[in-house]
């Protein structure tokens, strides 16, 4: 379910509110997990809710952290914005706009490029994944 977005900007950063709840875009090379790759996942800074394994991120030079594939089902809208149609991720359980997938990624990783906005996510490192209650996430680094 989707918190009151009053309630939200009392939570989350200023550009944490702006990227997920009214779809900005950080600046390219300026968040703080483009290059980052310590072992874990990344979550969704709003509800929590898993989106993406360090084993599926890679450094795709554009600025944003980009990953092969997420771990959860996330919802894909058409958005056609810009000049060229994109197609926008969201996270399903708070409707969290995240960033794009585009077709351009390694084609020995299934072809995909997510582009993610890193105020959208918090990493959750490998060791505390029991701790923090994602122990059943443990198994995509054996």
């Amino acid at each position: 379910m989707k918190a009151p977005k009053e309630e939200l900007k009392k939570t989350l950063t200023p550009l944490q509110f702006e990227v997920t709840q009214n779809e900005a875009t950080e600046r390219p090379f300026s968040g703080e997990y483009d290059d980052f790759y310590e072992k874990g996942i990344y979550v969704d800074v709003v509800s929590g809710e898993p989106l993406f394994s360090s084993a599926d991120k890679y450094d795709a030079g554009c600025g944003w952290p980009s990953f092969s594939k997420p771990i959860a089902k996330l919802t894909e809208i058409k958005d056609n914005k810009l000049a060229r149609e994109r197609i926008e991720v969201r996270s399903e359980q708070a409707d969290s706009h995240l960033g794009h997938v585009f077709p351009d990624g390694p084609e020995e990783m299934g072809g995909l490029r997510y582009c993610i906005n890193s105020a959208a996510m918090r990493f959750v490192p490998y060791e505390d994944l029991e701790k923090e209650g994602y122990g059943d996430y443990r198994s995509l680094f054996e």
